[in-house]
């Protein structure tokens, strides 16, 4: 599992550590890693114009001795001073290199440019001439290597509030920053490379974890030889309606396809006759009336997917969550629990999938306040309405109370289409009938359609009826099993 922390946890480590070591030992030992990876993206040190972007921070420090490593290979290095004070011994060491101070011209020349201008420490939008120097860093030829953050992405959040570096490469020192994984500022960052400086054992409980391809196929229920069908989770969905049909067909899809033992399915006249087609694997009720007593026993429950916003949908859920097995809630469940939050008077969990115009409403809050702060706000959501969330977008997190919110790093932009949303329902909801918590199965729902997206797109358009197909194929990608 990939940890992450805040500025906080980080700074608290590093003096801790600190303390047992000689002054700068840190520094230097940053500065290494910092040089090995710019080394390796020139391929050919000697002769190459490297720029450093120099704050006047740790960062700055980091970048000035790394300049020098690389100026002792035979690189031209010279370092743009933007701050209002430099590391002295760091710009002592890299004029003896043969180093040099530069001015903003030798940006539009460089073969590849360090950003040291601020750090960890550093929150809001950048200050001038900060903010200038990342433009027209962000507007040259050659690539950026971030020093531990790129400059204006908050470290502790993933916020970015005006101009920020966008990074080819980012070397991050001791441990990976939660701003690092969560957009916006996850997509400033480009490729993360971790140095260890030796924090590890000093450092707290994560802010935030990434799950591996191998702590999924750990959680992942399998069949065993005494499995039946029952055994293996009975899914019950209630989904679609006469005019939103093709949800109910992708949320049941979705389940069948990662593994639910069975299926049960109620719904209306129109999405009974097209779920029915498409898979008749499913236990079907028709509903002529909101009541689930003719359905059978499930052990958990997906509410909401194209189900409409009127009064009878309202009575469907309401009596869907007044059962005593978790439920995952999804789009128009979410609309009426925004409308209804009494809907959540239970004891049995209950997961929530929005995205961020429908968490928007569930908290009375602005959309795009919640694109900038994706953290935040599904933390908030999570200990505000007593749920598991799972906050669908670019960056897909997972928050519970009391427990580090968990980041997905699987997916492609294809996935942006309508309906993967409902297939994500079924798979998150067939791991919840399977017995994972809503924590774990929100988790590896996320993770396991992302491969599935990546898989049905393969670099070009997908339908959300492709993710759904996929998902076995991503099973076996994680499990590492041909059967």
């Amino acid at each position: 599992m990939n940890t992450a922390y805040t500025a906080d946890q980080i700074r608290g480590a590093e003096h801790a550590l600190m303390a047992r070591l000689p002054e700068g030992t840190l520094m230097q030992r940053a500065a290494a890693g910092l040089a090995a990876h710019c080394a390796g993206l020139l391929g050919r040190v000697y002769g190459k114009r490297v720029v450093l972007l120099v704050g006047s921070g740790d960062n700055g420090g980091d970048a000035l001795y790394a300049g020098e490593r690389l100026a002792r290979r035979g690189a031209w290095v010279g370092a743009i001073l933007a701050g209002s004070k430099t590391h002295e011994e760091g710009l002592l060491a890299l004029r003896r290199a043969g180093g040099r101070v530069a001015d903003r011209s030798a940006i539009d020349t460089a073969d590849l440019i360090m950003d040291g201008l601020v750090g960890i420490g550093a929150s809001g939008a950048l200050r001038e001439p900060y903010a200038e120097l990342a433009s027209s860093a962000n507007a040259a030829r050659a690539p950026i290597v971030a020093v531990d953050v790129p400059s204006g992405v908050d470290a502790s959040s993933g916020r970015v509030q005006g101009a920020a570096v966008r990074a080819r490469v980012t070397v991050t020192m001791g441990a990976y920053k939660t701003g690092l994984l969560v957009d916006p500022g996850a997509s400033f960052t480009g490729a993360v490379e971790l140095v260890d400086i030796g924090l590890g054992p000093y450092l707290p409980d994560p802010d935030v974890a990434a799950l591996t391809r191998g702590d999924v196929e750990d959680l992942l229920p399998r069949p065993g030889d005494e499995s039946d069908k029952y055994r293996r989770g009975v899914l019950g969905v209630a989904a679609g309606s006469d005019r939103y049909t093709g949800a109910a067909v992708l949320a049941v899809g979705g389940a069948l396809r990662a593994g639910a033992g069975m299926v049960r399915y109620a719904g209306t006249h129109e999405p009974v006759a097209l779920v029915r087609a498409h898979w008749p694997e499913a236990v079907i009720t028709p509903l002529e009336r909101p009541s689930i007593d003719d359905v059978g026993r499930v052990q958990a429950w997906v509410l909401g997917p194209g189900l409409g916003t009127g009064d009878w949908a309202h009575e469907l859920a309401a009596r869907v969550l007044a059962s005593n097995v978790p439920v995952l809630i999804d789009a128009d469940g979410l609309t009426l629990v925004a409308k209804d939050r009494g809907l959540l008077r239970r004891t049995a969990p209950v997961l929530i999938t929005p995205h961020a115009g429908e968490l928007a409403r569930l908290l009375r809050a602005d959309r795009d306040d919640i694109e900038a702060a994706r953290l935040d706000h599904a933390r908030r959501a999570a200990a505000e309405l007593g749920v598991t969330v799972l906050l669908k977008g670019s960056t897909t997190v997972v928050a519970e109370d009391a427990r580090p919110v968990r980041v997905n790093r699987t997916g492609t932009p294809w996935l942006a289409t309508g309906g993967t949303g409902d297939v994500l329902s079924g798979v998150a909801g067939a791991l919840l009938a399977q017995g994972l918590s809503c924590y774990d199965a929100a988790s590896c729902g996320a993770y396991l359609h992302g491969v599935a997206g990546h898989l049905a797109a393969d670099g070009a358009p997908l339908t959300a009826a492709e993710v759904a197909t996929s998902v076995p194929a991503a099973i076996r990608a994680v499990t590492r099993t041909a059967g």
